[in-house]
């Protein structure tokens, strides 16, 4: 059975990484925060298998991005 390759724009994934980044006050927090965003979602999602391809890392970076720049997602 072949695997679908997901491919990304990674163009747009270091825009986002670099908004992230440029947005915060620390660096390297904002690098914490994006790891321990990927880990806990890679322990959450492990069963879910919307988009098996999509690494965690990329997924935190777009849903990080996402809220600072849609504020309103962000739920209370």
């Amino acid at each position: 059975m072949l695997h679908k390759r997901y491919h990304f724009d990674s163009s747009q994934i270091i825009q986002r990484a670099e908004e992230l980044v440029s947005a915060a006050s620390n660096r390297y927090k904002i690098t914490v925060q994006v790891a321990n965003r990927a880990k806990r979602r890679r322990y959450e999602d492990f069963d879910n298998i919307d988009d098996p391809m999509v690494k965690p890392v990329l997924r935190a970076i777009i849903e990080m991005s996402d809220e600072l720049t849609q504020p309103e997602i962000i739920g209370d």
